[in-house]
């Protein structure tokens, strides 16, 4: 049973990627409950997953907010790696709430970082920060995301990025490799086609095709994952290598066009499981690895994003400050009728 001290009762939360969809309920101010994860492929619709979780939970919600791996302009969204569509104000509709915000994805987790713990980060280089400065963020997943923030006053204002779309730049003759096979299939290769959970495994497929290797076409990135770093295949290891690379110089990238000296955050799905390797991978001395500008990115922090639910915090912090905005300015808004 939630003990519920929202006046308006629990709050549902939910963190949607392509391949998974996270839902939480909010009780109370900053307490996550009822995590579940569902397998986007195992529902038709938004909506339906939506009423899956709720039936599950047993709860009843009158606010909601979404953070969807999904560029959010207006109101239609559709999905960029996964079929769903559908109209916000339909679903609001259909779903009997009274609130429904749809935010990016990393929006969300961008605004999470300023209220993330010690205990919810690890530093992998760089020094200090510089207080209030911008902060950058990347991560990479079922797709890479990209936002930051800047600050503005007493508050932080989230950048609406979708910066894992520009095209990649390779470093190496190894990445150039990579590049020319990604050629043979795309028009623009963004750095997302490499940086991400399937750019892992067209990472190791141009790999082996570059070496006459029969590529086993059937992995997947976790697959990769578990292969490389138990040891037992070099290819799968090389491959995250590269990608560790291409990380770092998304991420140098990221901190010179913001000017970042507040850090830049690692989030996403891929680089928690790569564990203490990704300490000692190329990402930090490629982030270093700036040029002209290597003295810069060097002084500059990275954490990675260790915490369960951080994006399920950053919508939680959304929702919160529209439904007081909306509060705050219903008053005014009927006087304002009253008088018309």
């Amino acid at each position: 049973m939630l003990t519920t001290t929202h006046p308006d009762g629990p709050r549902l939360l939910a963190d949607i990627g392509g391949t998974n969809a996270r839902f939480a309920l909010e009780p109370a101010p900053g307490a996550i409950q009822a995590v579940q994860t569902l397998a986007c492929a195992d529902h038709a619709r938004f909506e339906d997953a939506v009423r899956f979780y709720l039936a599950g939970a047993g709860a009843k919600v009158r606010h909601a907010v979404i953070a969807i791996a999904n560029p959010v302009d207006g109101d239609a969204i559709r999905m960029t790696n996964h079929h769903w569509a559908f109209s916000i104000e339909a679903a609001r509709r259909a779903l009997g709430l009274e609130t429904l915000l749809v935010v990016n994805d990393f929006t969300a987790l961008a605004m999470s970082l300023p209220i993330l713990q010690p205990d919810d980060l690890a530093q992998v280089g760089g020094g200090a920060p510089l207080a209030g400065a911008a902060i950058g963020l990347v991560g990479a997943g079922t797709g890479l995301g990209v936002s930051g923030l800047v600050p503005s006053g007493e508050r932080w204002i989230p950048l609406h990025s979708e910066g894992g779309h520009v095209a990649f730049s390779p470093l190496d003759e190894r990445e150039v490799t990579v590049l020319r096979h990604a050629w043979q299939r795309y028009d623009h290769v963004s750095a997302e086609r490499f940086v991400s959970g399937p750019g892992l495994v067209l990472i190791r497929e141009a790999l082996a095709m570059s070496r006459g290797i029969a590529s086993d076409k059937d992995l997947s990135p976790s697959d990769i994952v578990t292969r490389g770093l138990s040891g037992g295949d070099a290819l799968s290891l090389e491959a995250i290598d590269c990608f560790c690379g291409m990380l770092g110089t998304v991420a140098a990238n990221l901190a010179v066009t913001l000017g970042a000296r507040g850090g830049i955050y690692i989030g996403g799905g891929v680089v928690p499981r790569l564990g203490a390797y990704f300490v000692a991978s190329p990402f930090r001395p490629r982030f270093e690895r700036k040029g002209r500008f290597s003295e810069f990115t060097a002084r500059i922090p990275t954490w990675l994003i260790t915490a369960p639910y951080p994006a399920l915090q950053g919508a939680s912090a959304i929702l919160a400050d529209h439904l007081a905005w909306t509060h705050a300015t219903a008053p005014r808004a009927s006087t304002e009728a009253a008088h018309a």
